[in-house]
């Protein structure tokens, strides 16, 4: 009698293959990291917190062909929103946080706490600003959008000269390719 299995059994073991490249940017190298489910980090090799590529991950450009080219497309003024599988990990929270991001129109910014407003909680500034900081696919989820109340630029993962630099590119004064 064959039992077909309706759940995993505790022993298997699913294989998830990760993939990344690194590529030069105008921003210094970013290191792209996906999986099946979609791409699921940005990091900034050079940026405040030294990313480096999980010795487990696999080195293949080939799933990633995508996401060079509308980055490209981005940095060189011609890309205002990306559409590629995203995968980002994180709380409900953050995840709320960071789909809202993706609602800030190309060449606009809002402060911290008109994102708090949007996700239905204006006294939350702080923990959007937490969230915001955590985003870990940046200019893809466009972060570098939101800024302080007062209108002054806030923390960035990259640095707030890569944040300052992506404001530009999209409101027009400066192309980085």
């Amino acid at each position: 009698m064959t039992r077909l299995r309706h759940c995993l059994d505790p022993n298997d073991k699913i294989v998830v293959t990760v993939n990344y490249t690194q590529i030069e940017s105008p921003l210094g190298p970013l290191l792209l990291v996906t999986d099946e489910a979609g791409l699921r980090r940005i990091d900034f090799v050079n940026g405040r917190h030294r990313a480096t590529a999980d010795p487990l991950w696999t080195e293949n450009a080939k799933p990633l062909k995508e996401t060079v080219r509308q980055l490209k497309a981005y940095f060189a003024g011609d890309l205002e929103r990306f559409d590629l599988p995203l995968a980002p990990q994180g709380t409900g929270f953050q995840l709320e946080v960071w789909r809202r991001l993706c609602d800030i129109p190309f060449g606009e910014t809002i402060s911290y706490g008109e994102l708090a407003k949007r996700i239905g909680n204006p006294k939350a500034s702080r923990a959007v600003g937490l969230a915001n900081g955590s985003n870990p696919i940046p200019i893809v989820i466009p972060c570098h959008r939101v800024i302080g109340s007062n209108g002054k630029l806030t923390g960035y993962g990259g640095g707030l000269p890569i944040k300052e630099k992506l404001l530009a590119l999209e409101q027009r004064q400066l192309k980085l390719l």
